[in-house]
């Protein structure tokens, strides 16, 4: 691939260099473009829209560095619209209407299509989103806008009603790979003395950027701008370079919510290691240690319940120690509730019990509440009887006047116990009700 971006003079060789690699090895072909294959494998929708020059306003939705921008660019080279790109967060009112006019004089009066790429478009507020609906609408200008955030949440209905929404996955290491090696070939294209870089430390810089290309590409560029001509790339320069490793994640978003499932999934399945390690992921990307402890404590219910009735008190002191303590220490408490819930029996009858009855009081409604239990006389002249007064406490008397069963306790821990201590009681029961006939 040349050095070159797209939108670059050929001839401006120095200039082009001067940009950053990131930015030098934006894709202008398929071939180039690695990663994606979701959306742009052979015959998929987006392929061929841009294949048969028949590209509509498209909404590219991913992680940062999943390729959007450089997508963004591939379209408008490949179906030959004039490239506008614009800076939601830099943008106003009044110049993002300018361009869309801009954008409709062009084609008009000089059969010049353009392709308007909005970066962030999710920062516009709606007014600025609703002035982009004609220009949409009436075919003026082509959008391609990339974000982030999930569109359905981000972007007003109308503009998505008007768009095709793609979403980009973060690369796989293997994706990161390749494209370090194409940034290489392409830095050392018409060079004498050729970069070397081992593999070990491409697959250090693949294992930490995250599956973000413009991180691996920015570390590769400044690990040989500042060593390569003192000393040899080595893994040890990669993590000076790139200290930490980048950990995808978002607030009130997918990443959000696809790591709060895979946790108490992993606490659900039984399985500790896993369910630690996806704690240990969204505390490092700073979530809230209170909303995980409040997951957990949902989770003894839910999850656990009579199986192993100390769920819930462990849960319970771990999410008030928690709020008392703070980070960092409160890692050691969460860590220390996880492996529990994870290792105890699992009942979720408790759960389904109240699922149960919610569902039957909205189709039938509630039924009366038992003579016997209202103060006004009854016809059958009914009282209540007090437990106590009975030899194992149980009394015969119904308290629903359907006899549905909604709690089946588990043959499992605790909740054993009490499989048994109903089935005696009910035994009990019946007795005591016969004897009052």
């Amino acid at each position: 691939m040349d050095d070159i971006s797209l939108f670059s003079e050929i001839d401006n060789k120095k200039s082009s260099l001067s940009r950053p690699l990131a930015y030098r090895m934006r894709p202008c072909s398929f071939d180039d473009f690695i990663g994606q294959e979701n959306i742009l494998g052979k015959d998929k929708l987006l392929r061929r829209m841009i294949l048969n020059d028949c590209l509509q306003s498209v909404i590219l939705w991913g992680p940062p560095g999943s390729g959007k921008n450089s997508l963004a660019s591939l379209m408008a080279f490949l179906t030959k619209r004039e490239f506008v790109s614009i800076n939601a967060v830099e943008s106003n009112t009044n110049a993002l209407r300018k361009t869309a006019q801009n954008a409709r004089y062009n084609l008009n009066h000089l059969n010049k299509r353009t392709l308007l790429f909005i970066d962030e478009i999710h920062r516009f507020n709606k007014a600025q989103q609703d002035l982009l609906l004609p220009y949409v609408e009436e075919g003026d200008l082509t959008l391609i806008g990339a974000t982030t955030h999930n569109p359905v949440f981000s972007l007003i209905t109308a503009l998505r009603s008007r768009s095709h929404i793609f979403e980009l996955k973060p690369l796989r290491k293997s994706d990161i790979r390749i494209i370090l090696i194409n940034a290489l070939q392409s830095i050392n294209k018409d060079k004498k003395d050729k970069v070397t870089v081992s593999d070990d430390v491409i697959d250090r810089i693949a294992d930490r950027c995250g599956g973000d290309a413009r991180i691996a590409l920015n570390t590769l560029e400044l690990s040989l701008q500042t060593y390569h001509k003192t000393a040899p790339i080595t893994v040890d320069v990669i993590d000076e370079c790139l200290p930490h490793a980048v950990v995808k994640y978002d607030k009130d978003e997918s990443e959000h919510y696809d790591t709060i499932s895979i946790f108490i999934k992993s606490m659900r399945g039984s399985d500790p290691d896993a369910a630690v390690f996806w704690l240990g992921k969204m505390l490092a990307s700073g979530e809230d240690p209170l909303f995980i402890a409040r997951r957990i404590a949902i989770f003894a219910s839910e999850d656990i319940g009579m199986a192993d009735p100390q769920a819930l008190l462990i849960a319970d002191s771990s999410m008030r120690l928690v709020a008392e303590i703070g980070m960092p220490e409160a890692r050691i408490i969460l860590s220390h509730a996880v492996i529990y819930m994870s290792t105890a029996l699992k009942s979720n009858a408790s759960f389904s019990a109240i699922n149960a009855v919610l569902s039957d009081i909205e189709s039938n409604g509630v039924e009366d509440i038992p003579d016997f239990i209202r103060k006004t006389p009854n016809k059958n002249n009914e009282k209540y009887l007090y437990s106590h007064n009975y030899k194992e406490g149980i009394t015969g008397q119904d308290y629903r006047s359907e006899k549905k069963l909604y709690y089946n306790p588990k043959d499992t821990g605790y909740e054993s116990v009490i499989r048994k201590r109903i089935g005696l009681w009910k035994k009990i029961k019946a007795r005591n009700s016969s004897d009052r006939i």
